[in-house]
């Protein structure tokens, strides 16, 4: 009896030892994070889904073709990010959660992006374009293009940089 005690003390030491227990409930995912601008401001993205099969391959992500389906629904779920197509600098949200988390008040964020391809017509470097309000004026002084895709993206916003994040985000 006294051997058994000492053999279950000696395996709940070995294990406590062993580092973090596994916790079924408590699993983590390691995703790729990405630093967007919304309106002069960065904030931090993950990338899960894209509707298409190149892109989705490229980014190392699901290829889900069904997400395409949302372009159509009325009243719409999108909103569009700005992806440069030689890129030279971080995507631009048209919105984000304010603050990040459950107590989001920006109705109009979702994490469903319609892909528009902006394209310098003058040679790089120009100003680094940071909110949705610059992009447009510059597609208007003739500095920029802009190509509305089919492309739709899943990429919720996690955190703001500088500010707060989902729970759990470090």
């Amino acid at each position: 009896m006294i051997r058994l005690t000492i053999a279950i003390a000696s395996v709940v030491l070995l294990i406590g030892c062993a580092g973090p227990r596994f916790d079924a409930g408590r699993t983590e995912t390691v995703l790729p994070l990405h630093r967007a601008w919304v309106d002069g401001r960065q904030v931090e993205y993950i990338t899960t889904d894209i509707s298409d099969g190149a892109m989705a391959e490229a980014a190392g992500v699901n290829h889900v073709p069904r997400l395409r389906d949302a372009i159509a629904a009325r009243p719409s779920v999108l909103e569009r990010v700005y992806k440069f197509s030689q890129g030279e600098q971080i995507s631009v949200f048209q919105s984000a959660p304010h603050p990040v988390g459950a107590a989001n008040t920006d109705r109009s964020y979702s994490p469903l992006w319609r892909l528009v391809l902006v394209t310098r017509t003058r040679p790089h470097p120009g100003p680094e374009l940071t909110s949705e309000e610059e992009l447009l004026a510059a597609e208007e002084k003739g500095l920029v293009s802009l190509e509305v895709t089919d492309i739709v993206i899943n990429c919720p916003i996690t955190r703001a940089v500088g500010g707060g994040g989902l729970a759990g985000v470090r």
